[in-house]
Formats: structure tokens, C-alpha cells, sequence
């Protein structure tokens, strides 16, 4: 089958279907011929202050710093607080790797928890659980773009005196009671890698309310270089800057964003209507006053399936599709780690597949996504 795909340069033909392909074009060429044209290319520029100002204005939170990756936002979020040597912090299981790693770079320990089946987020229930006496802060994962119950977790962090770092990283553009996740929590952490609703090409971004802490992270960034001494470093740095390259990507890209993420939206309420009717297939429920921005539409069998086989049904027919992440206990470094029962994170991976979400794709090729599964269950 000939799929048409539209991106905002032209239309071409191809038999490929995005499951998470970056979306840039022409005005994306524009602004990062104006960052090489003015000859700041590195992370010395006018276009890395004008991104924070506009990330801070959309996310109406008081002040936003730049960093090279999701990774190094977490990374510079926990060392920020203070978190070290001997401390827990509190994750869920069912996330992507880079949520936990940056706990290890600072020698405290991941304490993993299970997550509620319905919306596959963080159980607020499992978290107070596994609180003790060395717990230092909570990390919830807004998993897929879809807000966790944020505020319950800010009620057990205020009752126990713990920090919140939001991994907001999958989650631009989703709303929590009419405000953005990654806002809610002591610091937010957000991603641009190639795959998210909007890139950089790479790059994160650190959001909070308290622009003290902005402020110094946005010093520790760049080598903890006192500018007005010189070369002079009083602290401990890291080299975790986004270029103006980066920067003016971005700056392009946010003016898509809200298309972006309207678009997500719809791809997922087409798969919805085309496959909520199948007895076994279910999706990722919003909790009430949330607004999921379905950076990936995911589906869970009720029933015992071959994942693998579907997958491989799926990429016959030209359709890219992703395993849900694997519980974090299963990889070599976290094995040792695991102390509470994680069934739900090990049934949603068991049963759940990521579908193409990439805002690459057009209405058709979902409807031609919905085919292609309805004709596997169904001949099955």
C-alpha cells in the first residue's frame, strides 16, 4: 500500500509510516541559518535566552535553563537539591532509563514503586509505602505525556518534607487542572531529543519557580565560571550548555508546538474510535481534570498476546511500532533493586505497544494504522 505523507515542506510519496519522527522544515532553516550567519554557533548566543523566555512564557512558570539533554536536566535537578551519597529517591518502575540513571551519578539509590494500571503513571498509594527515614525526593513520570496524579504526590511530599522533580520530559503541551506538568513539582525537567513533540536535535530544559535555584543551575551549567572574576570556578561544574544552534531550532520549533500536540491529540482520538469497540484492546486512561498530550499513543491487550508476533505483523505492513518500557529491575545495573511487587508495571509492558504517533503522519495513515490491527485480532 502507497502511503501519502505530509510534512510542512511538500508532499511525497513513501511507503513509510513515523512512528516518532521529528517535524521541521523551512522555518526551522531560517532560524538556524540566522544563529551560523551571526557566527554564535556554540553555547554563546542571543537565541539560547530568547528559548528559555519563551519555554518559561508558555509554561507561565517563573524561569526556565537549558541543557544539552532530558538526561542532564535530571541530572542537574537532583544535584540542585541536594540529593547525594546515602539518600532514596522514590521512581516508578514502568519509565525509561535516563529517569533513574542521573539518581546513580550522585550515589543515592533508586527506590522503584508499581504504577496505577489504568493510567500506567506512578501509584500515590505504593509511594507513601516506601518512604523512610533516608527518602530525599520523589520523581513521578508524566509516562507518555499522560499527568500523573500530581497533586496526590505533592500532598505525601509536603506530609514527609520531599522534594519533586517532574519528569515532564515526554509530557510538553499536557495539563493538570489548566496547568502544565513540569510545574507542579520543586523543578520540571523536559526533553528535545529527536523523537519528542518538539527537538532540538537534542537538548532538555530545567523549569521551576524558585529562580534562586534557576539561576544556579544556570551558573553550575557552564563550568561554574564566574564571569565577572574571569576563568574563576567557586563550585563544581558541569559542561551540560545548549548551543544557539540547538536553541534557535527550538525557537522554531515552539511556534508549531500547539499544532503539534493538536495533532497528537487527534491521532489518538481516531485510534480510539476505530479500536475501543475491540473487546481486548484498552488505552491509558486520563485522571479527571487531566489533559494527556499523547506524545505516544499506547494500546494494552486485556488478554495474553504475543507481542512480538504482533510487532512483527505490524512492520510487515510497514508500520513502526515500540515495546512499552521495560520495568527498570530487569536491566543489569537495577536488578538488585527490586523489593516491592511491580504486577502492573510487568503486565503493561507484557501486553502494551507504542504506535506511530509522529505528527509526520496524516489522518489516513492512523486509519490505516486501525486496519491493519483490526485485521490481525480479527483473524485471529
Amino acid at each position: 500500500m502507497i502511503i501519502t505523507v505530509h510534512t510542512r515542506n511538500t508532499y511525497i510519496m513513501s511507503r513509510k509510516i513515523f512512528l516518532d519522527a521529528p517535524n521541521v522544515g523551512q522555518r526551522e532553516k531560517e532560524c538556524v541559518n540566522e544563529a551560523i550567519d551571526s557566527g554564535f554557533v556554540s553555547t554563546v548566543g542571543p537565541f539560547v535566552g530568547k528559548f528559555e523566555k519563551i519555554f518559561s512564557d508558555y509554561l507561565d512558570a517563573e524561569g526556565a535553563v537549558s541543557t544539552q539533554s532530558g538526561t542532564a536536566a535530571l541530572h542537574m535537578s537532583l544535584y540542585e537539591l541536594g540529593v547525594g551519597s546515602g539518600d532514596e529517591v522514590i521512581v516508578p518502575a514502568l519509565t525509561f532509563v535516563a529517569t533513574v540513571n542521573p539518581i546513580i551519578y550522585l550515589g543515592a539509590k533508586p527506590i522503584f514503586v508499581d504504577v496505577d494500571l489504568d493510567t500506567w503513571t506512578m501509584d500515590p498509594g505504593e509511594i507513601e509505602k516506601s518512604i523512610t527515614p533516608k527518602t530525599k525526593a520523589i520523581i513521578p513520570v508524566h509516562l507518555y505525556g499522560n499527568p500523573c496524579n500530581i497533586m496526590a504526590i505533592m500532598d505525601i511530599a509536603k506530609k514527609y518534607n520531599l522534594y519533586v522533580i517532574e519528569d515532564a520530559t515526554e509530557s510538553l503541551g499536557a495539563l493538570y487542572k489548566q496547568r502544565h506538568t513540569g510545574t507542579f513539582g520543586d523543578l520540571g525537567c523536559f526533553s528535545f531529543n529527536g523523537n519528542k513533540t518538539i527537538t532540538t536535535g537534542g537538548g532538555g530544559m530545567v523549569v521551576g519557580n524558585d529562580i534562586k535555584r534557576i539561576e544556579h543551575i544556570k551558573f553550575l551549567i557552564n563550568q561554574a565560571k564566574d564571569e565577572s572574576s574571569g576563568c574563576f570556578h567557586p563550585e563544581i561544574g558541569f559542561n551540560y550548555r545548549i548551543t544557539n544552534i540547538e536553541a534557535a531550532l527550538g525557537i522554531a520549533q515552539m511556534e508549531f508546538l500547539d499544532d503539534f500536540v493538536a495533532k497528537k491529540k487527534n491521532f489518538n482520538n481516531i485510534y480510539r474510535e476505530e479500536l475501543s469497540n475491540i473487546d481486548s484492546v484498552s488505552f491509558q486512561k486520563e485522571y479527571p481534570d487531566s489533559q494527556s498530550s499523547w506524545w505516544l499513543t499506547c494500546i494494552y491487550f486485556k488478554k495474553d498476546i504475543n507481542i512480538v508476533k504482533f510487532m512483527k505483523k505490524l512492520k510487515d505492513k510497514d508500520i513502526p511500532t515500540r515495546r512499552i518500557f521495560m520495568p527498570m529491575v530487569e536491566f543489569s545495573p537495577y536488578k538488585s533493586y527490586k523489593k516491592a511487587k511491580l504486577d502492573n508495571s510487568y503486565r503493561i509492558y507484557e501486553r502494551g505497544i507504542c504506535l506511530p504517533s509522529s505528527t509526520l503522519n496524516k489522518d489516513e495513515d492512523i486509519h490505516y494504522v486501525c486496519k491493519v490491527i483490526k485485521d490481525f485480532i480479527n483473524a485471529k
